[in-house]
């Protein structure tokens, strides 16, 4: 798919990663639209104003099947199409299992799971009608790995690899590819306040010995969206931590 002149919606795109991957599409070309719950802030908008671009801001909350289908609705009305989805929104809620709640897992799961459904059912009518599109979902290596503490989260992630996987087979005759990226340790707002004796545990954990960047995630983003021979992958981009021998 060339990516130019395409509309690209990114969900949590206000910051980290889903910004990084927005400003990459925008750089491509690509008209973008920026989600959040909360409004979309004007300094936030004019970041994109040296693309020459259409940039929408829609708000509203993945996790409520209306607010979704609205979105997308919101989104075809005023571009024609949504060429490209990423659902990278996601949040995290950290406990140990003894002491997580109903509450604790299932809001996890209903933002990074059933939030990417929601998205991803409102768009399918009209890229199968259009008898092409990209899907890409935001997993991660907890997702491959598991990790202790965050069974809510890992439980999430896995499910969206089964979800990508099954989609991609359902809708592949149809022109739309859905495929997942799985990214490791990524510098953020979360990592930049990690003690460094923590920083230095994960690191060792990371075969390249460094920590990856939003932008290197957003870059295997824009490859998977351009790539018209490939569906139902799931990419880490982790420095080599989930790496098979």
């Amino acid at each position: 798919m060339e990516i130019q002149n395409k509309n690209v919606f990114v969900t949590g795109s206000t910051r980290g990663i889903g910004l990084a991957i927005a400003h990459k599409f925008a750089s491509l070309g690509a008209n973008v639209v920026l989600n959040g719950r909360s409004a979309i802030s004007e300094d936030l908008l004019a970041q994109f104003a040296k693309y020459g671009v259409k940039v929408l801001a829609i708000s509203g909350d993945i996790s409520r099947f209306e607010d979704a289908e609205r979105m997308v609705n919101e989104a075809v009305a005023e571009l024609g199409s949504i060429d490209v989805l990423i659902n990278n929104a996601g949040i995290t809620n950290d406990k140990l299992m003894l002491k997580m709640t109903e509450e604790d897992f299932e809001s996890v799961l209903k933002v990074n799971l059933t939030g990417s459904f929601n998205m991803t059912k409102s768009v399918l009518k009209p890229m199968t009608k259009a008898r092409q599109g990209a899907i890409i979902n935001l997993s991660s290596v907890v997702g491959l790995v598991g990790n202790i503490g965050q069974a809510n989260y890992a439980a999430s992630k896995a499910g969206l690899i089964g979800f990508t996987k099954s989609v991609a087979k359902e809708v592949a005759a149809r022109g739309v590819r859905v495929n997942a990226i799985a990214p490791g340790f990524i510098e953020s707002d979360m990592t930049d306040a990690i003690p460094e004796k923590m920083k230095d545990a994960m690191l060792s954990q990371i075969p390249m010995k460094v920590i990856g960047k939003p932008e290197q995630v957003a870059e295997v983003a824009a490859f998977l969206a351009q790539q018209e021979y490939l569906t139902g992958q799931v990419i880490a981009v982790d420095g080599g931590m989930t790496m098979h021998g």
